[in-house]
């Protein structure tokens, strides 16, 4: 049976809820339909979501293009205007079933209501991800914050979060189906539970859910906001072995009065001090991290403190992002850096970033991996390791297992591991 094709731009929340609309768009009958999920941290993102929606009216001419997701809900009239663009669907409204039938039977063009007056985040059971090991879970939608670079609170709503009993049925039922790996996922994840009964954090959220699947061999979080990382869930870390040891952290900047400028809630002291405190716990952590570049007034000074934070916080896995003023945003009204001096500087970050990289790769040389195996192709199965790093085998294995491997070298940003015997 037809399936509607949906384009994923952006962060793994939006991939948890491309397979949820699938689902809704298919069920109504939408199998002709192209969903494109946008994205609208950068104005590139929002650049590419454009030349994709240009892109499949060219080489699906007859079916109907959905326009949805954060770029979407922050600017509807924009993507409706659009001659490619048969409907605009609102965060809210995409995870809603009744709106993909609506479509089906002639809906507005535009379909996108105010998102700062929703206040509840339903929990969506799904089969699966097709063709992978790898399942995200969404448990927290929205922010309370207002960092001054952000412009993802107004597309996404408040915080709020899926009730502790929902996530654990959801996560319940992907092993059930073959799910290996469970990532939990959401726009503040450490905000996780403030709006609940009894105001459970992550780490009881992550408690409840080992205790109660036992049959899940792994879990992951997904970006974590350095100053909410709460004590159940450091000690988790150190305790417990089915939640990976990698952790992405929203770190921003690595000089205070840009952060202070950013509006985050923590110093540079506080992301090296929880760095340190979680490889106590668990020695063999490895952490990725967010960073901008070229944030107003950002001088050559502090963008160095930035630099530094690879090193102080040992960072292996960056996503280096130059500034991007969106329009409506505090920061957007600061004094600006040169765009050529914002790519300069994002440069650089990824050099010494895929520097960090490469040592931390190296040095995996001759030790034992644990691969979950996403694909099996001609020249090996590839998957990745418990610290996320992508591993290939030397030789075929099926898809969803988690197999051993001792790590013999690397190939550009793969690992090269041998499966024991």
């Amino acid at each position: 049976m037809a399936e509607p094709r949906v384009l994923t731009f952006g962060c793994r929340l939006n991939a948890f809820e491309s397979e949820v609309m699938r689902g809704h768009a298919a069920a109504a009958g939408l199998a002709d339909a192209v969903i494109v999920n946008t994205c609208a941290v950068t104005a590139e993102a929002e650049r590419q979501a454009r030349q994709a929606i240009r892109k499949a009216r060219r080489e699906h001419p007859g079916a109907r293009i959905v326009v949805t997701g954060c770029a979407a809900q922050i600017g509807p009239d924009a993507f409706a205007a659009m001659p490619e663009v048969d409907h605009v669907l609102g965060n809210a409204e995409k995870l809603n079933a009744d709106s993909f039938r609506r479509l089906a039977g002639g809906a507005p063009r535009v379909l996108v209501d105010d998102i700062m007056a929703v206040r509840e985040t339903a929990g969506h059971l799904i089969a699966g991800f097709a063709g992978r090991a790898r399942a995200f879970v969404r448990v927290q939608q929205g922010c309370d914050h207002r960092c001054t670079f952000c412009i993802i609170p107004y597309g996404r709503g408040p915080s709020r979060s899926v009730p502790v009993e929902q996530v654990v049925a959801e996560v319940r039922a992907l092993v059930e189906t073959g799910t290996a790996e469970a990532v939990l996922t959401g726009v503040d994840l450490t905000a996780y539970g403030a709006d609940l009964p009894g105001r459970p954090g992550l780490g009881a959220l992550v408690r409840r859910l080992l205790d109660e699947v036992p049959g899940l061999p792994r879990l992951r979080l997904s970006s974590l906001d350095p100053v909410e990382v709460d004590d159940e869930l450091l000690r988790l870390v150190g305790d417990e072995a089915r939640l990976m040891p990698h952790l992405h952290l929203s770190l921003q900047a690595g000089d205070d009065l840009i952060l202070k400028r950013m509006k985050r809630r923590h110093s540079r002291a506080d992301a090296v001090a929880l760095c340190a405190r979680l490889r106590r716990v668990r020695p063999d952590i490895v952490f990725g991290a967010d960073l901008i570049a070229g944030f107003p007034t950002e001088s050559e000074a502090m963008f160095e403190r930035s630099l530094g934070l690879i090193e102080d916080c040992g960072l292996a896995f960056l996503h280096v992002f130059p500034y991007s003023a969106r329009a409506g945003t505090p920061a957007a009204r600061m004094p600006q850096l040169a765009p050529g001096l914002r790519r300069e500087r994002a440069a650089r970050l990824r050099a010494a970033g895929a520097a960090a990289r490469r040592r931390y790769l190296a040095g995996r040389r001759g030790t034992a991996a644990a691969v979950l195996v996403e694909t099996s192709e001609a020249d090996g199965a590839r998957g990745h390791s418990e610290h996320f790093a992508a591993v290939r085998l030397d030789g075929p294995a099926r898809p969803g297992e988690i197999v051993t491997a001792r790590i013999t070298g690397v190939a550009g940003d793969e690992l090269i591991g041998r499966r024991a015997a």
